[in-house]
């Protein structure tokens, strides 16, 4: 079992706090550590009246009071602080480099601010090495109750999804919840088609039956290794993140694969992940690559 901590960014907002709070209830569920970071930045300006170490104390006291109500609610989980000061990409990338997963706030449908503000957010999931989830401030444990799924998007080959499926089931299992595995797939130009192609899309019986066959191989692994998980096998044609969105009024967890680059203008990530995570309701974790 992982001894790496959930590791939740503060910063006194309520989508931080919203984010803290469901970070308690996973590190309760998986029996790990939890541990709160709060970064923060000295940016002296003539219209601030507190100097460097009143800034700090502040930030020590909204980390402590943040800190105060997850340990009220669970008397016995491990709790560790840091007050980490320095850029906040940098620091929240560090702080998941030594994470089971790095829990941050969000806030509303169609922006996504507070850590996400600017180019932060996008930077933060280039970088990080281990899976981000982003909490909105109306989460609830409520949310989480039985008969809610957790959702996750498939594609590629089971090398390609290995990582976010791992994510998925693990989590699954921790709640003791169904899973939901969409396949989502659209009909390619005819010049993309080859020889090759042709000939396992004739084995396969078509285009819709490939794809199901494909999703099915890609879970069987984590099927065998998770066999107390229910799995819903989900393949349908159409764009994936709006089959995503589709469904995930009905999810307490949607789980999307990372395909970020960098690019002249910045840190961009790709199109599924960032569709889901501007519009799903429910917490979004975004899981990098193995």
């Amino acid at each position: 079992m992982s001894t790496r901590p959930i590791t939740a960014a503060v910063d006194g907002t309520p989508e931080s706090l919203a984010a803290l709070a469901w970070a308690g209830r996973e590190a309760v569920r998986r029996d790990v550590p939890l541990r709160v970071v709060h970064a923060w930045q000295w940016q002296p300006h003539e219209a601030i009246t507190v100097d460097r170490d009143g800034q700090a104390g502040l930030a020590r006291d909204a980390l402590a009071e943040a800190v105060r109500g997850v340990t009220e609610r669970h008397p016995g989980l491990e709790v560790s602080t840091d007050l980490v000061e320095g850029p906040p990409v940098e620091s929240l990338t560090a702080a998941a480099e030594h994470a089971e997963t790095l829990v941050l706030g969000s806030r509303g449908h169609g922006a996504v601010v507070g850590f996400l503000l600017g180019s932060v957010g996008q930077q933060v999931l280039v970088d990080s090495p281990r899976p981000v989830v982003f909490v909105r401030a109306g989460d609830e444990a409520s949310a989480e109750a039985a008969g809610r799924e957790v959702v996750v998007g498939q594609d590629g080959t089971p090398e390609d999804s290995a990582a976010t499926l791992r994510f998925a089931f693990e989590t699954a299992a921790a709640r003791g919840a169904a899973l939901r595995a969409v396949r989502a797939w659209t009909l390619p130009p005819l010049y993309a088609y080859s020889p090759g192609s042709l000939k396992l899309l004739d084995e396969a019986g078509g285009l819709e039956p490939y794809e199901k066959k494909a999703l099915a191989a890609a879970l069987q692994p984590w099927r065998e290794r998770f066999p107390e998980v229910p799995v819903t096998e989900h393949v349908e044609i159409g764009s994936a993140g709006q089959v995503l969105l589709s469904v995930a009024g009905h999810a307490q967890l949607m789980v999307v694969g990372r395909r970020a680059r960098r690019t002249a203008v910045g840190a961009r990530i790709g199109s599924v992940a960032h569709g889901v995570l501007h519009h799903a309701p429910c917490p979004v974790a975004v899981v990098p690559p193995a």
